[in-house]
């Protein structure tokens, strides 16, 4: 352990290191494509959705710094790790300090969710226990969901249908099939970004009996998954289209191929740390997608209503 990092690093710096700011894109994404489908339904309110935003990007922050600490107590991160710092490894925090600021994110986001709660009912109090608890049991607890595979499925149902959907339902007051279909290709490609680590971390993960979904299934099989939940990501909106859920806005979201094909040739290419690039950009690409999308789905509105003042003012005439 190496206590003499601490001199390199201002008290703040050293939370923003455990909060890890490059992750919260990952959990602001959904809430804005949940907003973007709320707004094109004409159901959107500004105060559920920035509180979402902000009960999102807390619990985000609560479990970075969780994953931080239990990593730590279990043995995974050691000197060898390939990712970015771990503060409670590196030891510029302690345990103790740690569990503190995670108490106090997932505390914050709590009251957030108060305010959410009153607004939609106790549907959206199940979602935000169930979303607090699986950020502390993807490492934490006696059966850790990324220890044992399960966190890709669980990073896109909360990532993806969860998130999307809650908030939309939020602002709405129910749910609609548009939503569902927005949720879908958001959860795959924030999914692809742990797909990413855990390829990076698959050696290291390994050697601590980490038996990530990566693990299980080699270098090969994780890169064929990122190529896989890629794929279906971009294909879900001809989906949505070819169904009448949307129209051919919707295909604004391939705009962000460029930074596709960028991310899966490193993706494919490369391991060890280099592929922390990849998963930079796979976060960004999540982020630009679920931009683009949204881009569509206000497009739509844009068209509709420009298509409705034109006929009433030829009605008028």
């Amino acid at each position: 352990m190496d206590t003499g990092q601490e001199r390199h690093f201002s008290p703040l710096q050293v939370w923003l290191l455990a909060a890890r700011p490059k992750t919260l894109p990952a959990a602001a994404t959904p809430v804005i494509v949940g907003t973007a489908v709320a707004a094109h339904d004409h159901t959107f309110r500004v105060g559920p959705a920035l509180a979402a935003l902000a009960s999102a990007l807390l619990i985000q922050v609560g479990t970075n710094l969780a994953n931080d600490l239990f990593d730590f107590r279990k043995g995974a991160d050691d000197q060898g790790r390939l990712g970015p710092l771990r503060v409670t490894q590196a030891g510029l925090l302690t345990p103790a300090q740690v569990a503190a600021g995670t108490l106090v994110a997932f505390g914050l986001a709590a009251l957030a969710g108060l305010y959410l709660v009153a607004v939609g009912g106790w549907p959206v109090l199940v979602i935000g226990l169930l979303s607090i608890a699986s950020g502390v049991a993807y490492t934490g607890g006696p059966y850790p969901l990324g220890y044992h595979g399960l966190g890709d499925p669980f990073v896109f149902l909360f990532f993806g249908l969860v998130a999307v959907c809650g908030t939309y339902y939020v602002q709405a007051g129910g749910l609609s099939a548009l939503a569902v279909w927005s949720a879908v290709p958001i959860g795959l490609l924030v999914t692809n970004i742990l797909v990413v680590n855990n390829l990076r971390d698959i050696p290291t993960d390994r050697a601590t009996g980490k038996r990530t979904l990566a693990v299980r299934l080699g270098v090969r099989g994780t890169r064929v998954e990122y190529l896989l939940l890629l794929t279906a990501a971009y294909l879900t909106p001809l989906l949505m289209v070819g169904s009448g859920a949307a129209s051919s806005a919707v295909l604004s979201s391939w705009l962000s191929l460029p930074w596709a094909i960028r991310s899966t040739a490193l993706v494919l290419r490369q391991q060890g740390p280099v592929l922390n690039r990849a998963l930079a950009g796979t976060a960004r690409l999540a982020l630009l997608y679920g931009l683009s999308l949204s881009l569509g789905l206000l497009l739509c509105n844009y068209f509709e209503n420009k298509r409705l003042r034109s006929g009433r003012l030829e009605f008028d005439a």
